[in-house]
C-alpha cells in the first residue's frame, strides 16, 4: 500500500469511510462480512457498489413492483440496456441514464459524459447507437427583482446554456444524432439542474452481447481510453444531497472525449463481429470496480487484476485511483481463448488502446495486484451480493393534503384571452425548444424521419421498411401534486406520444429522480409514484426493460420535485405509418378525440396565473387510455389521418398552435359550457387532435363511436392563400371561437415568432 494513504485503523477511527459513501452501520457491516477492517481500496470499493446508484439499496423493493417480461423482450434490466425484438431478426436498445450531480457542479463536461456513459450502454450489448434523447430540468430562466433571484438566474441560464452545448459537443461528434427530448423549468430545479440521457440502439439478434465472465484462464483485456484521476467517487457523489461544499467535488466529474468515444464503437462493433471476446461490459459508475466485480459475480467466477498493466494517463496513481476512477470511453472485456490477438489487431486498426490486466480465477473474489502486492482480495457475494436492502419509512405529508384541498381554480376568467395566450406561449416551460434543439446533429446518419419537434421522433431501420418511434416524458408538477397519479400519466403520456407518431408501444425505461428517501416523505412520493408507473404498464402492457435511479436530489436539505420520467419506445411495422403533428392540408377537418374537464391543477396555465400549482392534477382512467391509444393506432395505420397530436401541457390552444406551420393556419368553433379558459387551457388526459380529409371524417367518428371514444369536429385547416383569395382577415389565420363567440384571434406568424423565438430571447437577455 502506498505510505500515504490511511492504513484500516486511520480509516476507521477517522471514519474516512464516511467520505465514501458508507455509513457507520454499512463500515460495521463490511468489517463483519470481512472478518477484519478493510484497506483504503477495499472501502473505496465499498463506498461504490454499496451506494444508491450502483446498489439501489433504498428503491430495489419499489422497482420489483415493475413488469419486466414480454414475448418480445430479449433482455430485461440486469444488463447493460434493455433489448426487444422488432420481428426479421431485428431487435432495438434502450435506456435512460441520469448525470444529474455532476451537471450541477461542471455542466458541460457532467452532460456530455452522460452522453457518452449511455451510448456505451448501448453498444456495450452489441447494438449500433442511432439516437440519443434527453430529459432537462433547469430552474427559471427570468428574474424577479431581488438581487438573489437574479443571481439564481444567471446561473441557471449558465447551466442551461453549457449543458444544452456539452449534449451538442458529444453527440455531434460522435456522430449520433440526437434526435428529442424535453425540457422543464421551475424553481425547484434553481440548486440541483436533472441530466437524463436516453440511448436507443439497433442490433441483430445474433449480435447480442452479454456480460457474464466465464471460464477459469480466461483473459481479461482493458479497451479504451487510459485511467485518469477524474470521475473517482463519481457514484458516490450521485447518492449525496448536494451543499456548498459540492463545488470541491469537481474532481467527481468525468472529461469525456467524443473522437475516442467514436472510435470505440467501432473498434467494439467490429471486435463483436469476429466472434473474439466472450463478454463484455462498459466502464460506467464505479469505474474498472463495477465492471469487473459484476461481470464476474453473474458469472459465477473470481478475476484478478494486475493493476500495474492498466494504462494510465496520470502519475504515480493508487490502486484506489485506479479502480474508482471513472474515466470515459473505456470497456472491459473477457476474451475467448486464443483470440486475444484479434482483439489487439482489430483495436490497433481502430487506435484504440487494448491491453490484457488480468484473468478469470475459480475463487469469487476479486484480486488485485499492485506493484507486486496484492493490495485487495474481497468475496464476490459480499461485494455484490450483501448490500444492504433498506425497508424506508414512507409518511404522507400534511402539506400535501392541504395542497389538495386547495381550489385549483381560484380566479376570474381573465377579459382578454388573447394576451394571456400570448405571455402563456412566451413562457419557457411551453415555449419551443428548437433554441435548443437547433444546436444539435439530428440528421446525421440520415435515418431521423421525424426530427426534434413533434410529438417523438422517428429514425427509419436500415435494411428495413421498418422505423422506431421514441419519446421522453414527464410532467413532475403533476407528481407533486398526486404522486401515484403523475406516475401513471408519465408512462400514458410517453406511450400516446409514441402512439400519435403511428407507433405500437413496446416497452418503456425509467429515470427516478427524487430527493432523500431517508425522508419519510421524501420515500412516499417514490413509493407512490412508482406505483402508479407500475399500474399503468400493467394495464397499457408496457413491460420495463431497465432505468435508473437518481436520488438525493436536494440542495441544503431542499428537494427537487419528484421527478420521473419515461422513455418509450414503439415500432412502426411500416414506414407510410409515419405521422406528425403538422398540418398537411387547407380544408383538412380538425377532430379532438377525448373529453376536456374541469381541471387546471399543475398546469402551465395555473402556474402562470398564480405564481404556484395546487389542487389535484388531472385524472386519468387507464382504461380509457388503452382505448384512445389502440383506436388511434388502428386509424392510423388505415391511412385516414394526416396529423396527430396528443395533448398535454399547454391545453387545446397549445396544441392547435404547435400544429401549424407558415402556410397552415386554422378556424376553430369549440362547443362547451366550461369557461373559456378551461377550454383552451385545461390539460385533461387521453386526448388528441388530428386532422383529416373531409371525406374521411364519418368513417373516423364511426369507429370512435363504437369504440366509446368521444370524437368532436372542432374547425378546419386553412392555408394563408386560402385566407386571402375568400377575403378572411389576416387575424383570422388564428381563430378560436367558443359557442361561436372569438376568444383567441390573432395573426399566426406574429403568434409563432412569440412562442418560437421566446427561449432565445431569454438566454439573449441582460440581467
Amino acid at each position: 500500500m502506498n505510505s500515504t494513504e490511511p492504513d484500516s485503523n486511520q480509516i476507521y477511527h477517522g471514519q474516512v469511510y464516511r467520505q465514501m459513501g458508507l455509513s457507520d452501520d454499512e463500515y460495521k457491516l463490511v468489517v463483519e462480512l470481512l472478518g477484519r477492517r478493510p484497506n483504503l481500496t477495499e472501502t473505496g470499493i465499498f463506498g461504490v457498489m454499496w451506494s444508491e446508484h450502483c446498489s439501489y439499496k433504498n428503491s430495489k423493493p419499489l422497482l420489483s413492483r415493475f413488469p419486466v417480461d414480454g414475448p418480445e423482450v430479449l433482455q430485461g434490466p440486469g444488463e447493460g440496456a434493455g433489448v426487444v425484438d422488432i420481428g426479421d431478426g431485428y431487435a432495438v436498445v434502450f435506456k435512460v441514464e441520469s448525470h444529474n450531480h455532476p451537471s450541477a457542479i461542471e455542466p458541460y463536461q457532467g452532460a456530455a459524459t452522460g452522453v457518452g456513459g449511455i451510448l456505451r450502454d448501448i453498444f456495450s450489448m452489441g447494438a449500433r447507437p442511432i439516437a440519443v434523447l434527453n430529459s432537462l430540468r433547469f430552474g427559471p430562466l427570468s428574474s424577479g427583482n431581488s438581487d438573489s433571484s437574479k443571481s439564481n438566474v444567471s446561473r441557471t441560464r449558465y447551466l442551461f446554456g453549457h449543458v444544452v452545448a456539452g449534449i451538442a459537443g458529444y453527440g455531434n461528434c460522435i456522430g449520433v444524432p440526437t434526435v428529442g427530448g424535453e425540457v422543464c423549468f421551475d424553481e425547484c430545479y434553481s440548486g440541483n439542474p436533472l441530466v437524463n440521457a436516453m440511448g436507443v440502439g439497433i442490433l441483430r439478434h445474433e449480435q447480442l452481447q452479454h456480460g457474464r465472465a466465464e471460464g477459469i484462464g480466461k483473459s481479461v483485456i482493458y479497451v479504451g481510453a487510459a485511467t485518469g484521476r477524474d470521475g473517482i467517487h463519481g457514484a458516490t457523489f450521485a447518492s449525496e444531497e448536494l451543499n456548498q461544499n459540492s463545488d470541491a467535488k469537481r474532481p467527481a466529474v468525468q472529461v469525456g472525449d467524443p473522437f475516442m468515444g467514436k472510435l470505440l464503437i467501432e473498434a467494439c462493433l467490429e471486435v463483436y463481429e469476429s466472434g473474439a471476446i466472450y463478454s463484455v461490459q462498459d466502464m460506467g459508475a464505479a469505474g474498472l470496480t463495477c465492471s469487473s466485480t459484476e461481470m464476474s459475480d453473474k458469472g459465477g467466477v473470481g478475476m484478478e487484476l494486475n493493476l500495474n498493466l492498466v494504462p494510465q494517463r496520470a502519475e504515480k496513481m493508487s490502486a484506489y485511483e485506479i479502480m474508482l476512477s471513472e474515466s470515459q470511453e473505456r470497456m472491459l472485456f473477457v476474451a475467448n481463448p486464443g483470440r486475444e490477438e484479434d482483439i489487439f489487431a482489430i483495436c490497433k486498426k481502430w487506435d484504440v488502446p487494448a491491453v490484457t490486466v488480468g484473468h478469470l480465477i475459480e475463487e469469487p473474489v476479486l484480486r488485485l495486484k499492485h506493484h507486486s502486492e496484492t493490495v485487495a482480495e474481497l468475496p464476490l457475494k459480499t461485494v455484490c451480493g450483501a448490500t444492504p436492502i433498506y425497508q424506508r419509512e414512507a409518511k404522507m405529508p400534511q402539506e400535501v393534503i392541504e395542497r389538495q384541498q386547495q381550489s385549483a381554480i381560484s380566479w376570474e376568467v381573465p377579459e382578454d384571452l388573447n394576451s394571456v395566450f400570448e405571455q402563456l406561449i412566451q413562457t419557457p416551460q411551453l415555449a419551443s425548444k428548437s433554441w435548443i434543439y437547433q444546436q444539435y446533429d439530428f440528421m446525421v446518419r440520415t435515418n431521423t424521419a421525424v426530427c426534434p419537434g413533434s410529438d417523438a421522433a422517428v429514425v427509419r431501420v436500415e435494411g428495413t421498411d421498418k422505423a422506431l418511434a421514441m419519446s421522453i416524458d414527464g410532467n413532475s408538477r403533476y407528481v407533486f401534486l398526486d404522486p401515484r397519479t403523475g406516475g401513471k400519466i408519465a408512462v400514458a403520456e410517453a406511450a400516446r406520444n409514441v402512439v400519435c407518431s403511428g407507433a405500437r408501444p413496446l416497452a418503456i425505461t425509467d429515470g427516478l429522480n427524487f430527493g432523500n428517501p431517508e425522508k419519510p416523505e421524501i420515500f412516499w412520493q417514490l413509493e407512490q409514484a412508482v406505483s402508479g408507473m407500475a399500474e399503468a404498464c400493467n394495464i397499457l402492457k408496457l413491460p420495463v426493460t431497465g432505468g435508473n435511479v437518481s436520488l438525493y436530489n436536494e440542495t441544503e436539505g431542499e428537494a427537487i420535485y419528484p421527478t420521473p420520467v419515461v422513455g418509450a419506445v414503439g415500432l412502426i411495422e411500416n414506414n407510410v405509418h409515419t405521422t406528425t403533428q403538422y398540418f398537411k392540408n387547407s380544408g383538412d377537418v380538425l377532430l379532438l378525440l377525448g373529453e376536456t374537464k374541469n381541471e387546471l391543477g399543475g398546469s402551465a396555465y395555473q402556474q402562470m396565473q398564480l405564481g404556484n400549482i395546487c389542487g389535484l392534477p388531472p385524472e386519468l382512467d387507464l382504461n380509457t387510455e388503452q382505448t384512445l391509444q389502440q383506436t388511434l393506432l388502428e386509424i392510423i395505420r388505415s391511412g385516414i389521418v394526416n396529423s396527430a397530436h396528443d395533448l398535454s401541457q399547454g391545453g387545446l390552444a397549445l396544441v392547435l398552435l404547435t400544429s401549424c406551420t407558415e402556410n397552415y393556419g386554422i378556424a376553430v368553433d369549440l362547443k362547451s359550457k366550461l369557461r373559456p379558459d378551461v377550454v383552451l387551457f385545461s390539460e385533461s388526459q387521453s386526448r388528441v387532435l388530428l386532422s383529416v380529409a373531409p371525406e374521411n371524417v364519418e368513417l373516423i367518428d364511426v369507429v370512435m363511436q363504437k369504440k366509446g371514444v368521444p370524437c368532436f369536429q372542432i374547425g378546419k385547416v386553412l392555408s394563408a392563400e386560402t385566407s386571402a383569395a375568400s377575403g378572411t382577415p389576416e387575424v383570422g389565420s388564428f381563430e378560436i371561437s367558443l359557442n361561436n363567440n372569438p376568444v383567441i384571434q390573432a395573426d399566426l406568424q406574429s403568434l409563432r415568432n412569440l412562442w418560437q423565438n421566446a427561449i432565445g430571447r431569454e438566454m439573449e437577455h441582460s440581467l
